[in-house]
C-alpha cells in the first residue's frame, strides 16, 4: 500500500474495530453475568412466593381452585383463537414452577410446566436409578432432596432449561421454579445487538472522517511536495517552506541540506574547471610551440632539442594534473576518509623507500631519525598520509640543490604524533611562508603547480591536525605536521 493515507486509516481502523470487538465482547459478558444473575434471584423470589402462599394446611378445594386456573392458561395456550382465554404473554410458556409434597405428589403445577423436568434432574443425579413417572417421583426424590436444592441446568425436549428448587422443611415441599434458558439468550441478544447498532451504523461515517481528517493532517506534506514540484532544476537555493509541522521540519531541514550539498558540489567542479584551465592554458601553448619548432626545424640538433623541450612540457602537465586531481579529490565537502588504526613509522618506511630514487638521482642525502620504541598508532586515512609525504618530500627534493639533505623527523607524543621535513635548501622567508599554502603559488622555477602545500594542508585539516612552517636547522625550510591519534 503506496498511500499513506490509505495506509494510516487501514491501521486506525483495525485498531478501532479490534477496540470496539474487544469492548462488546466484554460488554456482553457483562450483560449476560448480570442478567443471569437477576434471573437467578427472581427464580429465587418466586419459589419463596410460592412457599408463603401454599402452607401445609391450605385446603385441598382452595388448592384445587388454584389448578384449575393454572390449567385455564395451559388452555389459552392451545386455543389462540379465543380472545377471552389469549390474555397474557408469549413467555408464559418459558416459565414453570411445580410443587411436591413429602412422598414426591405433585400438589400444584404451572400450565407450562414440563412433566419430565424433575425427573430427567434425579436421572441425571442418579443415572442408575431409572427413569420415574410423568406425575410421580418415587422415593429417590426423598434421599436426594438436600442435594437438589439449588440452582440446576436440565436438557429437555432440545431446550435448556434453568431451575432453583427450594425445600421447604416446615411444610415437607419440594417447590421448583424452571426458566428456559432461551428467555434469557434472547434479552442478552437483544440488549447486544441495540450496545453494537450505533458503532456498526456509525463506523462507515467514522471512517469518511478519518479520512478527511488524516487529509487535513497530511495538507502541510502535500504543499511541501508541491513546492519541491515546482522548482526549477537550475534553481539549487534553499526552499521556503514557511511554517512546518515539528515532525516536517527535519525532512525540510535534510532537502535544504542537500541542496547546499549539490550547489558546493558544483561550485567544486567549476572551481575545479576554472583552475584546470587557469593552469593548464600555459603549459598547451608551450607544448603547441615546441610541437611547432620540431616540425619547422630544419636543423636535427635542433629538432631533439625541441622535442626534448616538447617531453619536459608533458611531464609537468601530467603533475598539473595529478594534482589538479589530487585537489579535488581532497574536497573536505566531499572526501570520505578510510580511517583506520597504522603504524606510522612502517607507513612512512614504505613510502621513503618509493621516493629515494628523486633524491639518489640528485645525489641529496634522505633520512628517517625515529624511536624505534615509541608507539606509532595513529587512526588515519593511509592514501591521503601518503600524498602528504610526497609532497613534502618531493617538494624538499625539488627546491633542496644537488648534494644537498633531507631529514625525516618521527616524534610520538601521548595524544598526537609529530611528523617533521627539514631540508638544506635556500630556505623561504617569513613574510613569504603563509602564501606558500596558496594554490598555484611557486617559488623560483619550480617545475610543480603551486598545490603541493595546499594539498598537503588540506590532508592535515581532514585528519584536524595543525601544519606549521619555520626555518630547518638545516638552513632550509622545516615543515612541521601535528596529527592526533584520533578524531575525537
Amino acid at each position: 500500500m503506496r498511500s499513506i493515507r490509505a495506509r494510516t486509516l487501514l491501521l486506525v481502523l483495525s485498531l478501532l474495530s479490534l477496540s470496539m470487538s474487544a469492548i462488546s465482547y466484554k460488554s456482553y459478558r457483562d450483560a449476560q453475568h448480570e442478567i443471569e444473575e437477576l434471573f437467578d434471584a427472581q427464580l429465587a423470589q418466586s419459589a419463596r412466593l410460592l412457599q408463603g402462599m401454599l402452607g401445609r394446611d391450605m385446603p385441598a378445594a382452595q388448592r384445587q381452585a388454584l389448578q384449575s386456573a393454572l390449567d385455564l392458561a395451559l388452555q389459552a395456550r392451545h386455543n389462540p383463537q379465543d380472545r377471552a382465554l389469549s390474555t397474557g404473554h408469549a413467555y408464559e410458556g418459558k416459565l414453570a414452577f411445580q410443587v411436591l409434597d413429602e412422598r414426591g405428589q405433585m400438589l400444584l403445577q404451572s400450565a407450562s410446566a414440563p412433566p419430565g423436568l424433575l425427573p430427567q434432574l434425579v436421572a441425571e443425579r442418579q443415572p442408575n436409578a431409572g427413569a420415574a413417572p410423568p406425575q410421580k417421583v418415587d422415593a429417590t426424590l426423598a434421599n436426594l432432596a438436600e442435594q437438589l436444592s439449588g440452582y440446576h441446568r436440565v436438557a429437555l425436549d432440545g431446550h435448556q432449561w434453568r431451575l432453583f428448587i427450594l425445600r421447604d422443611r416446615q411444610n415437607q415441599h419440594l417447590i421448583l421454579v424452571a426458566e428456559r434458558e432461551d428467555v434469557r439468550g434472547e434479552l442478552v441478544d437483544k440488549i447486544t445487538l441495540r450496545s453494537l447498532l450505533p458503532d456498526l451504523v456509525g463506523l462507515p461515517l467514522l471512517a469518511l472522517l478519518v479520512w478527511l481528517a488524516i487529509g487535513w493532517g497530511l495538507r502541510p506534506l502535500q504543499r511541501m511536495a508541491e513546492s519541491i514540484k515546482a522548482r526549477a532544476p537550475d534553481n539549487l537555493a534553499p526552499l521556503m517552506f514557511g511554517p512546518l509541522p515539528h515532525e516536517l521540519e527535519p525532512m525540510g531541514a535534510a532537502i535544504n541540506r542537500l541542496l547546499l550539498q549539490v550547489n558546493q558540489l558544483l561550485d567544486q567542479e567549476k572551481r575545479f574547471i576554472a583552475d584546470a584551465a587557469h593552469e593548464l592554458r600555459t603549459p598547451l601553448a608551450v607544448l603547441r610551440i615546441h610541437a611547432q619548432n620540431a616540425l619547422e626545424a630544419p636543423d636535427p640538433e635542433d629538432r631533439r632539442e625541441a622535442l626534448r623541450q616538447l617531453g619536459v612540457g608533458v611531464d609537468r602537465a601530467t603533475r598539473v594534473v595529478a594534482q589538479l586531481l589530487t585537489l579535488a579529490r581532497l574536497d573536505p565537502d566531499v572526501v570520505q576518509l578510510a580511517m583506520r588504526e597504522i603504524n606510522l613509522l612502517d607507513y612512512l618506511r614504505n613510502d621513503l623507500a618509493e621516493l629515494t630514487p628523486l633524491a639518489l638521482k640528485r645525489h641529496q642525502e634522505l633520512s628517517l631519525e625515529a624511536d624505534e620504541a615509541a608507539d606509532y598508532q595513529l587512526l588515519a586515512d593511509g592514501p591521503s598520509l601518503g600524498t602528504l609525504l610526497q609532497n613534502l618530500v618531493g617538494n624538499a627534493v625539488q627546491y633542496t640543490p644537488d648534494g644537498g639533505r633531507i631529514q625525516v623527523l618521527l616524534e610520538a607524543q601521548a595524544d598526537a604524533i609529530v611528523l617533521r621535513v627539514q631540508d638544506s635548501g635556500p630556505g623561504v622567508s617569513e613574510a613569504q611562508r603563509e602564501r606558500l599554502f596558496e594554490r598555484f603559488y611557486r617559488l623560483g622555477d619550480g617545475q610543480g603547480a603551486g598545490l603541493g602545500l595546499s594539498i598537503v594542508r588540506r590532508v592535515v585539516e581532514l585528519h584536524r591536525g595543525t601544519i606549521e612552517l619555520g626555518e630547518s636547522p638545516l638552513g632550509g625550510l622545516d615543515v612541521c605536521v601535528r596529527l592526533p591519534r584520533n578524531r575525537a
